[in-house]
């Protein structure tokens, strides 16, 4: 799966799926789920139920500090 643009990032809701997110990051879907289960995520990730959500807003301001500090 292709990485999408921040463009594209900023129009998804509030919450997405860690295999919608892993891309954006860079990382692989299995090695997010492994970081939200130990709470090490590099982004706010909440756990609902069996389900994990990250956070829109905070995947945002990731990547833009990210863009930042190139």
């Amino acid at each position: 799966m292709n990485a999408p643009t921040l463009a594209e990032i900023r129009a998804w809701p509030a919450t997405v799926s860690i295999p919608a997110a892993a891309p954006a990051l860079g990382i692989s879907q299995s090695y997010l789920y492994e970081l939200a289960a130990r709470n090490e995520a590099p982004c706010r990730v909440l756990k609902l139920g069996t389900r994990y959500r990250v956070v829109v807003s905070d995947l945002v301001r990731l990547l833009e500090a990210g863009d930042h500090a190139a």
